[in-house]
C-alpha cells in the first residue's frame, strides 16, 4: 500500500532525530543520511497502519542498519589513508541533535566519537541510545533484542570506557570565542611559545587528509610539537595558495559543539578545526581537510550567513 501524505509527514518529522542518532552511532554524516534513507524504504514497504509506535520502530529500524553497517565501516577505516576523523557538523545544524545536557553536547565532540569507535557495536549503541537521547533501558533492550539487564551492563561498561577519556570544560559562547581569538592569535604569530601556553603537556593534533590533502600519517603529540605544526599550517606561502586555489579565509565557528574555525577559499569550505578545551587548557586539535567529508559542512555554510574573516586571507 502506497503511503499517503500523513504518513510521508510522520517519517519526515522523525528525521533530524534519526539522522542525529545515526551519526552519533556511525562518525559520518553521508553514511547517516544513507542509513535514514534505507529506514524510510523500509517505511515505505510495511503496512504503517500495523505500527503501533512510529518511533519505536524506526529507531530499531534505523540502529541496527546502523549495526550492520559499523562492521563494514571498521574494516574500511582499518585500510584508511592516515588518521580517520568523522565528518563536521557546524553550528545550527540539525544532525547534532539535542544540546539540553553536558552528556548530549559531549556525545557529538570529537573527542566522544573517537573514544566511541573503541567500543563494541553494542556499547555504541547502548551508550547513544541511552546516554545522548535518554531511552530507557526497557526501550534500549527492545531496540537491540537484549534484556534489560544486558542493557544495564553493556552501557555500565561503555560508559566505563567513555569516562576514561579527557574530560572537556563547559564553555559558554563568550569563552568560546577567546578561546578561538587567543588560538588564531598565537597560531598567526609566528612564534611557538604563545601556542604553547595555550596547550597542556600531552597536547594532540589529528589531521585527516583521507589521501586527497597533505596530512601527518600520525597524530603531533605534545605541547612543542604541536604548536610548532599549527605554526606552519597558519604561515602563509605561495605554494598554499596555488594548491588551495586562492588565499584561505578563516572564520571563527562551533565544530560539533566545540569552539572551532572554519578555512573557507572563495565561498567553498576546504578544512574545519575543532578544539577540544579542558580546565588545563588546550587538549586537542582536530583538522578535517578530507575534501570527501566537507560536503554537509559545505552546504551549511553556503546556506548560512558569516562575518567577515577573522584575519587577512593568506
Amino acid at each position: 500500500m502506497p503511503l499517503t501524505a500523513h504518513d510521508v509527514d510522520r517519517f519526515e518529522a522523525s528525521r533530524p532525530r534519526l539522522e542525529a542518532i545515526a551519526y552519533r552511532l556511525l562518525g559520518s554524516s553521508s553514511e547517516a543520511e544513507d542509513a535514514v534513507q534505507d529506514t524510510f524504504l523500509r517505511w515505505q514497504a510495511t503496512d504503517v497502519d500495523r505500527i503501533e509506535v512510529p518511533e519505536a520502530w524506526l529507531t530499531k529500524v534505523l540502529t541496527n542498519l546502523c549495526l550492520n553497517q559499523l562492521t563494514s565501516a571498521r574494516a574500511r577505516r582499518e585500510s584508511y589513508i592516515g588518521q580517520w576523523l568523522p565528518e563536521p557538523l557546524l553550528d545550527g545544524d540539525p544532525m547534532l541533535g539535542p544540546a539540553d545536557t553536558a552528556e548530549q553536547r559531549e556525545s557529538v565532540s570529537f573527542a566522544v566519537l573517537a573514544l566511541l569507535e573503541r567500543l563494541s557495536p553494542n556499547e555504541r549503541a547502548v551508550y547513544v541510545l541511552k546516554e545522548a537521547f535518554g531511552y530507557p533501558h526497557g526501550e534500549v533492550a527492545e531496540i537491540l533484542d537484549i534484556t534489560e539487564a544486558a542493557s544495564q551492563q553493556i552501557f555500565h561498561r561503555a560508559k566505563k570506557h567513555v569516562a576514561s577519556g579527557k574530560a572537556r570544560a563547559e564553555v559558554d559562547e563568550a569563552a568560546a570565542r577567546r578561546v578561538i581569538d587567543e588560538f588564531l592569535a598565537a597560531a598567526t604569530s609566528g612564534r611557538t611559545e604563545p601556542l604553547v601556553r595555550l596547550l597542556t603537556e600531552d597536547a594532540v593534533s589529528i589531521g585527516d587528509g583521507g589521501g586527497h590533502v597533505p596530512a601527518r600519517a600520525k597524530a603531533v603529540d605534545g605541547a612543542v610539537a604541536v604548536a610548532k605544526f599549527i605554526r606552519g599550517l597558519f604561515k602563509p606561502s605561495a605554494v598554499k595558495r596555488a594548491f588551495t586555489g586562492g588565499p584561505t579565509e578563516i572564520h571563527a565557528a562551533t565544530v560539533n559543539g566545540e569552539p572551532g574555525l572554519v578555512a573557507v577559499v572563495e565561498g567553498r569550505v576546504i578544512g574545519t578545526t575543532s578544539i577540544e578545551v579542558t580546565p588545563d587548557g588546550i587538549a586537542a586539535v582536530h583538522n578535517q581537510v578530507n575534501p570527501d567529508k566537507l560536503e554537509r559542512a559545505n552546504r551549511r555554510w553556503a546556506a548560512t550567513d558569516h562575518g567577515a574573516p577573522l584575519v587577512e586571507p593568506f
